[in-house]
């Protein structure tokens, strides 16, 4: 697929950033432009792979390059207010060439988490292509204020967007992880997964083509309205699965990834290993709308009947009808791996558990707002003793 990306607000920007770099080094072509969208000048100039004339500053006239301080709906309002700002590199993009918009945003704070949701109205609005959002969730250990934030740009992105693709960072800490080394691993490991689900839905010449291709259209069909979530499971081509027993003994593999039938097993378990393992949002898989499964590897390392073993798992695991595969061929590849999405996802506890935490924050914000207002009225409270200058 060819996408432009928009990152808005400090984690989108970074996002986005490494999704440039990591696009370049695969040579997925999936970049067709990549734009980033701030309140805040010092967060546009730490970027690296973005050019300086796809970096928007907006709100100038309000906070003066220096953020929104985590205030979401001032971010809302400063977007709405420059959104012709955000069109003018906009139109520098080949749209003609699009398959879809991408919009990134961490959810928790201020101009990612209000901006996101007026932009994507914006393009709906305009273009007749796909706009789809990445909503990144804050860690539960970041505060109330964020954790509020979220929930809200959560509701209201959701709604504005075709379909938004979430990653959770709480599932993916680190025990003992620094916050800077922890959010840039995270993203590697959040731009590795999307950039290789959009990366097969784009053949260039001389590209191996797919037995059973997946392309743009395949993925358009399955990101279709609601909550999407990201599987991903690799394994290297020359590994030996054999047991420690087999390989004292010299007893062959049942499962010898050098026969078709190996590459069978192996292509149902990365699949299996895909889906049940760490989702980019976890989720019960039973609740998934639609699904997709694409095999990656060398050409020779793909099985068809694998994958339409993984499909036909990915059916009875979800109750769909709508789970789609193909195979994505990567020639030279030292590893073969299974891509899994899932759409229209509804059983998501995390997301369940952020609501009411939430709600929660914005019940004792307004008792403690209501007792800071008494608090100020009694401290200046003089009898009638005393009168104000004016």
């Amino acid at each position: 697929m060819k996408l432009a990306l928009i990152g808005f607000g400090q984690a989108g920007g970074k996002v986005v950033d490494a999704f440039c770099a990591f696009d370049e080094t695969i040579g997925g072509h999936v970049v067709e432009a990549a734009i980033t969208v701030n309140t805040a000048t010092a967060d546009l100039r730490g970027l690296e792979h973005v050019t300086p004339e796809n970096r928007v500053l907006i709100g100038q006239s309000r906070v003066k390059g220096h953020g929104v301080g985590a205030d979401n709906e001032l971010g809302a309002e400063v977007a709405a207010a420059d959104v012709d700002e955000i069109q003018t590199a906009i139109d520098r993009v080949p749209v003609h060439d699009l398959d879809a918009f991408l919009i990134v945003a961490g959810l928790g704070g201020g101009t990612g988490s209000g901006g996101a949701p007026v932009l994507a109205t914006h393009l709906k609005r305009i273009y007749n292509e796909p706009v789809y959002g990445l909503g990144i969730l804050p860690a539960t250990d970041e505060g109330g204020i964020y954790t509020l934030n979220a929930a809200r740009s959560f509701r209201t992105f959701t709604r504005e967007v075709d379909s938004l693709l979430v990653f959770d960072n709480d599932a993916w800490r680190q025990t003992g992880e620094s916050v800077g080394s922890g959010f840039e691993r995270s993203n590697q490991e959040l731009v590795e997964r999307v950039g290789r689900l959009f990366a097969a839905g784009e053949v260039s010449s001389g590209d191996h083509v797919a037995e059973s291709v997946v392309d743009a259209s395949e993925i358009i069909n399955t990101l279709e309205n609601g909550v999407a979530t990201i599987g991903y499971a690799t394994q290297p081509v020359d590994s030996n699965t054999s047991g420690i027993l087999d390989r004292v003994s010299g007893a062959s593999s049942s499962t010898n990834f050098g026969t078709e039938h190996g590459a069978t097993n192996r292509i149902t378990s990365l699949v299996r290993k895909a889906t049940l393992g760490r989702l980019t949002l976890p989720c019960s898989v039973a609740s998934a709308d639609k699904g997709l499964v694409v095999a990656t590897g060398p050409p020779d390392e793909l099985s068809r009947k694998g994958i339409e073993r993984g499909r036909t798992w990915l059916e009875e695991e979800t109750g769909s009808m709508e789970i789609r595969g193909g195979d994505y061929p990567r020639p030279g590849a030292d590893e073969v791996g299974a891509i899994v999405l899932l759409s229209g996802v509804t059983d998501v506890p995390r997301i369940e558990q952020l609501q009411s935490v939430a709600v929660e924050t914005k019940e004792t914000t307004s008792a403690i707002r209501a007792e800071q207002t008494g608090g100020l009225e009694s401290l200046l409270d003089t009898g009638g003793e005393l009168d104000a200058l004016f």
